[in-house]
């Protein structure tokens, strides 16, 4: 099928996909949020990141993956001890097309969360 006219779609409905943020699998980001398929686009409301950690900063890597290559929205951005730093926010949403996917990577394990808000749009 063919991607959804962004202009007249038949259904958009809001998703919140709510992540702990793995340290670096092989050097490499680690999938988040997979790609729509070949007939949904989803629109990238909001990406936060929030430490949990009640006492260590730690450091978050955010991508967007085409299959081939890593883009990053925000590389080794360091989130303080008990914060949240916003990754994306509506003023800056983007689409997400077939194919394409959401990474991320913490320097620490278990002490970032990711929260993704979006929209799929058929």
């Amino acid at each position: 099928m063919a991607l959804p006219n962004l202009k007249s779609p038949t259904k958009i409905t809001g998703k919140t996909a709510r992540y702990p943020v793995p340290v670096e699998s092989g050097g490499l980001p680690v999938e988040m949020l997979a790609a729509p398929g070949t007939d949904k686009t989803f629109k990238i409301n909001a990406i936060f990141c929030a430490n949990v950690d009640g006492t260590n900063p730690a450091d978050i890597s955010v991508s967007i993956y085409n299959g081939t290559t890593d883009y990053y929205l925000a590389k080794t951005l360091a989130v303080p001890a008990k914060a949240t730093q916003i990754i994306s926010s509506k003023d800056t949403y983007f689409y997400l097309e077939e194919a394409d996917s959401i990474r991320a990577a913490a320097s620490v394990s278990g002490d970032l969360e990711l929260v993704i808000g979006y929209e799929v749009i058929e």
